[in-house]
């Protein structure tokens, strides 16, 4: 186990303990040596988790510490920075800063030691050549999803004829290379992809959409509309 994801459970099993644990009884619980314990104990004291020691004691933890309910190894905590560090890659420059935003708070809640140890991740996403750029709003996009409002586009499909369509946006899928918008289509009264590459205006109504079972999301996918 690496001593990162050591010192997350450290924390949450003297969370656990009701009373005072002794450095043999950790060593005991996470298969390491006393003198190993001392130097966790220490690094965690030293990244302002509120423990506190005494000899012939043991060690208690404020119980009033907050700590995530999800506390994330570093595996998990590299996927979630190749998760962020594609969506930097692969979205509008919005999005993307909302992605770096939950990373930081990610951040903040851990120990100095697994922070230090988050610098060490080897695991990357870079720009690709191959990414068909877009010239609507992403961002524009999303919001009109969440909102559940109309939105008129005019399309170019891949014979180069032009339409002009009112849609029901209900999700944003990234096909590599492309993004494709999801939707009901009002116009052909079917469910639609459009590639975003290849939708030219888009202006979204003041017109909101119900729910309508037949013409949502989960229809959306129960149909294999992709």
């Amino acid at each position: 186990m690496r001593r990162a994801d050591r010192l997350i459970r450290i924390v949450q099993f003297l969370r656990s303990r009701s009373r005072a644990v002794t450095g043999q009884q950790i060593a005991d619980e996470f298969g390491i040596c006393t003198r190993t314990v001392y130097r966790d104990m220490q690094a965690l004291m030293d990244s302002h988790i509120p423990i506190s020691g005494e000899a012939g004691v043991g060690y208690v933890i404020d119980k009033r510490y907050y700590m995530p309910p999800v506390a994330f190894d570093m595996d998990e905590l590299e996927a979630i920075g190749l998760g962020i560090a594609m969506v930097r890659q692969w979205t509008d420059d919005e999005f993307a800063q909302k992605a770096m935003n939950a990373f930081d708070k990610i951040q903040t809640v851990l120990p100095a030691e697994i922070q230090s140890e988050m610098q060490q991740i080897t695991t990357y996403s870079i720009p690709d050549a191959n990414l068909v750029p877009w010239t609507v709003s992403f961002s524009h996009l999303r919001e009109c999803i969440r909102e559940h409002r109309k939105i008129g586009i005019t399309y170019t499909d891949e014979r180069g004829r032009e339409s002009a369509r009112t849609l029901r946006p209900l999700a944003l899928i990234f096909a590599t290379p492309v993004w494709v918008l999801a939707s009901w289509c009002e116009t052909r009264r079917d469910f639609r992809n459009f590639r975003l590459d290849r939708i030219g205006k888009l202006e979204a109504s003041d017109d909101i959409f119900d729910d309508e079972e037949d013409k949502g999301l989960e229809a959306f996918k129960a149909a294999d509309a992709f």
